[in-house]
């Protein structure tokens, strides 16, 4: 049987509140006592239960990490696990531990209340969630301390995003500026505000230059390689000479088929994506993109909501980072200002 406090108490010759103290790291324990007590957790590897830590001390150091975008997504999706390695290093900086929420979305928001009432987590981050995602509406009538990987169009919530559409509008004026007159558009879900803000900076290019709008130009799709392939074949009927992809991962799944068709990169099309995911410089040819801060932007957040927990008030954190256009191989060469 796993040891208790009380077991803990009799080895060292203390009491089970000062045991209790001790793992709890009250400074006026007496530094002797200290050393014993842990001495004798080392040499009994004696792990304290974390929830009965967490009724005693109030926290965990225990942050969720919510990703509502299905288990197969998360693995396929090199954004994904970029996003959860920059989150778990920036916890352990912190001394605080991640867990990691893995499972089908619908499942994920049945099981929201008890995430949030299990006593287990200091506070929640979210990524990749839809505008109206009932998650969000949960965490916004909780006390959980909460902070999203993007704005929410209509709460007034913490959140930690990128220039998205500016990124959007950086990437269909530099197609622009390339001589092309012809430019659509592969999107993220429109129900995600990723993808809407990076469509609606594709439709401010074309405004600001004067370019009519052609809906047929315009092809919705999911983040996914697969999903890139499949608007991309679509999109091909209309004959474009440009394309700007709302994410890497899409841009590789439209290179592939522009590939399958015959068509070369960037001589007959042009290609632009977003992200600049490590990946994205070894394409074939080389990808140009929009970097986003990913790995700045999951430490902003932990760190963020860090001070929310210890620091909580009314005051809302609205944070966006900067977005850089890298021009890469995938456009070819400048032919107009």
């Amino acid at each position: 049987m796993p040891l208790t406090l009380e077991d803990i108490a009799k080895h060292a010759g203390v009491s089970r509140a000062t045991v209790s103290r001790v793992i709890n790291g009250d400074i006026n324990v007496r530094k002797q006592t200290r050393t014993r007590v842990l001495e004798v957790i080392q040499e009994n590897n004696f792990q304290p239960n974390i929830a009965a830590r967490s009724l005693a001390a109030g926290r965990t150091n225990v942050i969720g990490l919510i990703i509502p975008a299905g288990v197969s997504a998360i693995f396929t999706d090199p954004y994904f696990p970029y996003l959860i390695q920059s989150v778990s290093l920036a916890c352990n900086a912190k001394d605080y531990s991640t867990m990691l929420w893995l499972a089908e979305p619908e499942f994920e928001r049945r099981m929201m209340r008890q995430i949030l009432h299990s006593g287990l987590l200091d506070g929640v981050i979210v990524s990749s969630m839809l505008m109206e995602d009932p998650i969000i509406q949960a965490l916004y009538g909780s006390r959980k301390p909460f902070v999203l990987f993007g704005r929410h169009p209509k709460l007034d919530v913490n959140y930690i995003d990128a220039e998205n559409v500016r990124g959007g509008y950086e990437a269909t004026l530099h197609l622009m500026r390339l001589g092309h007159k012809r430019i659509a558009t592969i999107t993220g879900p429109q129900d995600m505000i990723a993808g809407y803000d990076r469509f609606e900076g594709y439709r401010r290019a074309l405004v600001e230059r004067g370019v009519a709008f052609q809906p047929e130009l315009v092809a919705e799709s999911d983040f996914s390689e697969s999903g890139g392939y499949a608007a991309m074949r679509r999109l091909l009927l209309h004959r474009p000479t440009a394309i700007f992809v709302a994410s890497d991962t899409m841009a590789e799944g439209a290179m592939r088929a522009l590939r399958d068709a015959g068509l070369r990169v960037p001589q007959d099309v042009a290609i632009v994506g977003f992200d600049d995911m490590p990946h994205a410089s070894r394409m074939n040819p080389p990808l140009t993109t929009i970097r986003q801060p990913t790995g700045q932007m999951g430490a902003l957040a932990v760190n963020t909501l860090i001070d929310i927990i210890q620091n909580p008030g009314e005051h809302k954190r609205h944070i966006i980072l900067p977005i850089e256009l890298v021009i890469r191989e995938s456009c070819g060469t400048l032919s107009m200002s």
